[in-house]
């Protein structure tokens, strides 16, 4: 049986790094976020104006999708990618693993689309919280998409001769 480990090539040394730390990073906002909502606080360290203002975003009737706050759904997801973008994961995962790192990131920038479009269109103001997320997410996602672009073809297997 032959080791799918074996037969994937390698990415360039910077992207696990580079795609663990935005997933470390992203989950640290996230997980900020998230505690803001269930604590019920009202101190987002963000500057309010009519454009720019977290309080109304992170309470609007979009900050929940299907009953769970957004802010929750976004620490669940980097939970996730921390996971995946661990050093060891990138070099020694199988294949399925590459793969579940795009889905997930695919899924994650259509929710980011999503969350603009309500800021910009429902809401009528942004969080600076969020955007910082929307930008980790997005650079996130490429990243990860030259990781697999870059990434050097798997080397011939040994070709076992017989007699």
């Amino acid at each position: 049986m032959t080791d799918v480990r074996a037969t994937r090539g390698s990415v360039p040394g910077w992207v696990p790094t580079t795609s663990f730390a935005l997933s470390v990073l992203g989950l640290l906002i996230s997980a900020y976020l998230t505690y803001e909502h269930y604590t019920g606080s009202d101190s987002l360290f963000c500057a309010e104006s009519s454009t720019v203002n977290c309080q109304t975003v992170t309470t609007s009737k979009w900050s929940s999708l299907f009953g769970l706050p957004v802010s929750l759904l976004g620490l669940l997801f980097f939970v996730a990618m921390v996971v995946l973008c661990l050093p060891q994961v990138w070099r020694r995962a199988p294949r399925a693993a590459d793969l579940t790192r795009l889905a997930a990131l695919a899924v994650g920038v259509l929710m980011v689309g999503y969350l603009i479009w309500a800021e910009f269109m429902w809401i009528g103001a942004i969080c600076l919280w969020c955007t910082a997320v929307h930008v980790i997410t997005f650079v996130l996602a490429i990243v990860v998409v030259l990781g697999e672009i870059l990434r050097e073809p798997a080397p011939e297997p040994a070709q076992t001769r017989s007699n």
